[in-house]
């Protein structure tokens, strides 16, 4: 027994620890729903099995993958860098009929999306690859918050949206609210 470190049911406190996300952010993913917690009591508590298997894909042996679609080379070598340091599974394309070819041969934990692309439009983009897989997270990437592009995507749901020029910590933090552990203080990029 003494060889748990961490209690099957946590406090909101030991999650955000246990996590290293701040506490707010626990709290809104709970009441989202996006969090494996019970209420016992008026406290919620948090199943750590769930968490390391649902949320941290411990058990799955491996990495989170990740999908980049983005045509600016500057961007995806920095996006390859983070997620490297991150240690996700990553495949980065220039391209929206790369991202629909990869998507339909394989599942992604993430997706980061560019909204000009070359060759589809970044809300036809985000169609397709909701089709193929719906519950897929996809984090939109511009320098046009004001699109119309932006506004077709907002109009269909709630989504994170990431506004260029894109900076390390700030990928650090999307990836962490999203449920994913981000690269280390040490990444000083």
């Amino acid at each position: 027994m003494p060889e748990e470190e961490a209690p099957e049911l946590m406090t909101v406190k030991e999650t955000a620890e246990y996590l290293r996300i701040p506490l707010p952010t626990v709290y809104y993913l709970v009441q989202r729903g996006q969090l494996p917690a019970i209420q016992i009591g008026g406290r919620w508590r948090i199943k750590r099995s769930l968490l390391d298997t649902e949320i941290l894909k411990k058990d799955e042996g491996g990495q989170p993958t990740v999908l980049v679609v983005d045509d600016d080379p500057a961007l995806q070598t920095l996006f390859k860098q983070f997620l490297k340091k991150a240690g996700f599974g990553r495949i980065v394309v220039g391209s929206g009929a790369e991202a629909i070819a990869h998507a339909e041969k394989q599942g992604f934990d993430l997706v980061f999306l560019d909204l000009k692309l070359p060759d589809i439009p970044g809300d036809e983009l985000y169609a397709k690859l909701k089709d193929i897989h719906p519950d897929l997270p996809i984090v939109i990437i511009t320098g046009y918050p004001d699109s119309e592009t932006l506004s077709k995507i907002l109009a269909s749901g709630p989504v994170t949206v990431i506004k260029k020029p894109i900076e390390f910590e700030q990928l650090n933090r999307t990836v962490k609210i999203l449920g994913h552990k981000g690269a280390g203080q040490e990444a000083g990029a």
